[in-house]
């Protein structure tokens, strides 16, 4: 007598179904994690775990963002499970650069916030990110400079100028994030930029914006806002 498969084997292909057919827009959060873990968990039902990692951490976003000591916190997410998640967010964020990387030109602030989100949004402590552009504004790179605190990062207008000048950039996008707050400038966020912008000056090198990362992926151009 052949053998009934478990329910969760029809659950999981009716979700790739769906997946094929709707696309991932017409997933709620918890199906999209659902389908994810199907990929590490290969004979579970995994709607138990999506609920719980949900519960845990709030929303899809900050599941992806959570460092693998905190997934495995969760019931039933081991190694291989948390492994796989973050591998999710590291390929987000390769795509991402990529995707920054490709296009001819940089025109606004929205062309890398998707970049910004998915380098910055999951540390912990405050990091200053450079993005690093030619002289047709293409990405020729970008490097963690500086980090810091849960609140603050020090760095002086110098040692920004010097890593552009080791690039040989002829512009350049400041990032860093606010991981305990909302994106708004503090400060010093406004007197480092104006610090920066002149330094860079001096060597024909344009500062295009200064772009904060804050908690929860809000995120504040100090350009288009007019505050540089």
């Amino acid at each position: 007598m052949k053998q009934a498969k478990p329910s969760f084997v029809g659950h999981r292909e009716r979700l790739r179904q769906k997946l094929t057919e709707h696309g991932l827009n017409s997933f709620m959060p918890h199906e999209v994690l659902e389908l994810l873990l199907t990929y590490a968990i290969p004979r579970k039902d995994t709607k138990p775990l999506a609920w719980a990692l949900l519960k845990k951490f709030g929303s899809l976003a900050n599941v992806l963002d959570a460092d693998e000591k905190r997934l495995r916190e969760v019931e039933g997410i081991g190694e291989h499970t948390a492994q796989f998640l973050k591998l999710v967010r590291a390929v987000f964020r390769a795509y991402s650069l990529n995707h920054v990387q490709q296009k001819e030109s940089i025109r606004s602030p929205q062309q890398v916030i998707a970049y910004c989100k998915a380098s910055l949004a999951d540390k912990t402590e405050e990091c200053l990110e450079l993005i690093f552009l030619s002289v047709r504004n293409t990405v020729i790179g970008t490097e963690i400079v500086a980090t810091g605190l849960l609140d603050q990062v020090t760095i002086s207008p110098r040692k920004i100028v010097e890593c552009a000048l080791k690039t040989q950039a002829a512009a350049l996008i400041l990032v860093h994030n606010h991981p305990s707050g909302d994106a708004s400038p503090s400060k010093e966020d406004i007197a480092l930029t104006r610090d920066v912008i002149n330094a860079a000056a001096l060597f024909s090198i344009r500062v295009h914006d200064h772009i904060i990362i804050g908690k929860g992926g809000t995120h504040f151009s100090l350009r288009a806002n007019d505050v540089i």
